[in-house]
């Protein structure tokens, strides 16, 4: 599609946010959380909004549990067909990162038809059904609307043994952290608005927005591995303390030990960020611990919002190693182990050995 003058529609000129970074801050979140009614008691509501989980989880009978989750947001790149697989997966991510298997999806679409052609808004929805062949799911329905923002994503539904859900209430002490992806999805999407990212950055930025989590329905059948979520929308700092608000620990995080995606390093050095980034350290920087003097650049990095980001596991020592070969086994080239949970009151402290 093309304005009148001939020059093309960028779909992240169309929308004031793009990816994850348009979530409500962490502080605002739980504000409205806290004034919504309690749902009440419900025996096979094994997983509700209790703990900020990925994704609610009904228990059907002994052997099965229904996993549901909606995830959609405003384009975080311009292609259209790359923009419905990053949203798609991203969307599927929370039904892994509950130890899950997705069996199906609805599409979420919201698009400005007067500035849209059918042609994009296809090239968008074929990038999401793409992205669930590959999951080996089908797309079975949604719900679409004229919206003033572009808007995708699903509504995604799976299965898993209830014996075998992973929230991210269970980490234990001493459990280790194992994070799957690299960092820096956030700062790679401004530099994208800013046409400032390189075609080295973009492809690392479609490669790892566009890979599934599909490790984590295997996680499950690993004793040791206790918590789990993926890092999205609020950084690695904020899941992380979803991890330890939910299991009544603290986190150490080793700032040095996560991956970080090409360029950006030299992009956060040089400002760039996210504001979701910023909102996000405003939210919960107060339950963070940095080493004196830490410059904004590595803090805005561990609060970046990552879009379609990697999952977070807290494994027993004993099984950790098992865990990060099966990850990296997967294709997970970036998994590391970046921390642990420790006994004290919910909150991250960060050490580093670099400025």
């Amino acid at each position: 599609m093309t304005h009148p003058a001939g020059q093309p529609v960028r779909l992240t000129s169309l929308a004031h946010g793009g990816g994850c970074g348009c979530k409500l801050s962490p502080a605002v979140l739980r504000e409205i959380l806290q004034q919504s009614p309690a749902a009440g008691v419900f025996p096979n509501l094994l997983v509700g909004t209790e703990t900020s989980d990925d994704a609610a989880v009904w228990r059907l009978n002994d052997q099965q549990a229904l996993v549901a989750t909606t995830d959609f947001f405003m384009p975080v790149v311009d292609d259209p067909h790359d923009f419905g697989r990053i949203a798609a997966t991203n969307a599927l991510s929370d039904i892994y990162a509950m130890g899950a298997r997705p069996i199906f999806a609805l599409a979420i679409v919201g698009m400005p038809v007067a500035t849209l052609s059918t042609e994009t808004i296809g090239a968008i929805l074929a990038g999401g059904a793409a992205v669930c062949a590959a999951a080996g799911v089908p797309i079975a329905g949604g719900h679409s609307i004229d919206s003033v923002e572009p808007i995708y994503g699903l509504v995604a539904l799976g299965i898993v043994h209830p014996d075998r859900v992973l929230s991210n209430r269970g980490a234990q002490p001493g459990d280790l952290l194992i994070l799957t992806k690299a960092l820096g999805v956030g700062v790679l999407s401004a530099a994208f608005k800013q046409q400032r990212l390189s075609e080295e950055g973009y492809a690392a930025l479609i490669a790892t927005t566009t890979q599934l989590n599909k490790v984590g329905a295997d996680l499950g059948d690993v004793a040791g591995v206790h918590a789990l979520t993926d890092v999205t929308g609020f950084g690695l700092l904020g899941h992380l303390l979803e991890l330890c608000r939910g299991a009544g620990l603290a986190a150490e995080l080793d700032a040095d030990a996560p991956v970080l995606l090409p360029g950006v390093e030299a992009l956060a050095r040089d400002g760039v960020r996210t504001g979701a980034a910023v909102r996000n350290w405003a939210s919960y920087g107060g339950d963070v611990t940095l080493p004196d003097g830490t410059p904004e650049w590595r803090r805005d990095l561990l609060a970046d919002p990552q879009t379609s980001g990697g999952l977070l596991i807290a494994v027993a020592p004993d099984d950790a190693q098992s865990v990060l070969a099966m990850a990296q086994g997967a294709g997970f080239a970036a998994a590391r182990i970046i921390g642990r949970m420790v006994e004290g009151p919910p909150g991250v402290s960060v050490s580093t050995g670099t400025a």
